[in-house]
This record gives C-alpha cells, structure tokens and sequence, in this order.
C-alpha cells in the first residue's frame, strides 16, 4: 500500500507534464517550444521533467499519444455524418501540434525511434475507424462499391496525411475542401451533383 502515494503523484505529475506540453505545443509551436518552457509551466526543472520520460523523442511522442486518446473521445460523441471536417477544423487550429505529428511520424519509420509503436498502433486503429464510418455510409449513401471499405479508408488516411504535409507549408491550402473532394471521390458519377 505505501507504494501507491508516490506511483500516484508520479502519474499525476506525468501527466500534468503531458498536458502543459500539448497546450504549449498546440498554441506555439512544435519547433518554437523548448521543453524548458513546459518544465516551468509545471514548475520543475528540466532535470525533474526529463525524470518522467526515457528522452524527448519519448515525451514527444506521449504528447501525440495523448492527442490521439482526446480526440478519439471527442469523435465518439460527435453523430454528424461528416466528422473529418471537425478532426480537420481541430489541426487547422493548432499547426503546432500539426506539425509535432508530421515530424514524429517521418522519424517513426525507424524500428528503434519511440514514436515507431504509436505509428504501429495507429494506423491499424485509424483504418478500422475510418471502414467502420464507410461501411456506415454505404447504408445510408450510394457510394463506390468496386473498392473494398478497407482500401479506401487506407486512401482516405494518406489524403489527409498529405492534405497536412501540404498545408504546413502552404497555408492556403484548403484541407477540409481537399477532403471534401476526397469523399466526393467515392460518390458514383450520377450522385456527385446532389
């Protein structure tokens, strides 16, 4: 039993460590934070906040982790059918966070690097999800039925993967009209007028 008061003000710590990143990073930048800022929004030394994690890429990708697990709640509640144009509102809203993503899932394609097993976890997740919504769709919408749900759901996610690459660089481009376009793609000819 007196083993539980420290774990637990350790996890309490970890993730208010976790949660100043995310806002800082969400509202700053990913490139223009340093982590000393999140260390003295939690009022710790850069020592004490490197204590929680095994190194920046670690913590970094803990942030994204816990990006991921706050959006899957806020998707879950929402009902409308088109819920890939809040997701997109959300990143257009913070490019920082945005941008942390896009970083981390190019340095993921290495076995060794931290963010490597939440890219492994996600995607798998991400394609059950995005099925689940086509399959949801093709009973109420006449849509595309010569690719199977899976495979499109694998081209809905490198879409929006690269509709973010683009706009981080440009940002006049429209990602929610990208995406738009990208589900208009799956309409038959005869149903993209409606």
């Amino acid at each position: 039993m007196a083993k539980r008061g420290p774990y637990e003000k350790g996890e309490a710590k970890r993730k208010e460590i976790l949660e100043a990143a995310l806002d800082i990073f969400a509202a700053e930048g990913y490139r223009g934070t340093s982590l000393r800022k999140v260390a003295a929004r939690c009022n710790i030394s850069l020592p004490g906040l490197m204590h929680y994690f095994d190194s920046k890429e670690d913590l970094l990708t803990q942030v994204l982790r816990m990006r991921d697990e706050t959006a899957r709640v806020r998707q879950e509640q929402r009902t409308e059918p088109d819920r890939y144009r809040e997701i997109i509102r959300e990143g257009a809203a913070t490019p920082g966070l945005v941008e942390l993503f896009v970083s981390m899932a190019a340095a993921a394609s290495d076995p060794a690097h931290p963010a490597h097993a939440h890219f492994a976890e996600r995607y798998p997740l991400m394609r059950s999800q995005v099925t689940d919504w086509l399959r949801r769709r093709l009973d109420t919408t006449p849509m595309r039925s010569d690719i199977p749900p899976e495979r499109l759901a694998a081209l809905l996610i490198a879409v929006v993967d690269g509709i973010q690459l683009q706009w981080l660089v440009d940002r006049s481009v429209d990602m929610e009209q990208t995406m738009d376009d990208a589900v208009a793609l799956l309409l038959p000819p005869d149903a993209a007028g409606d």
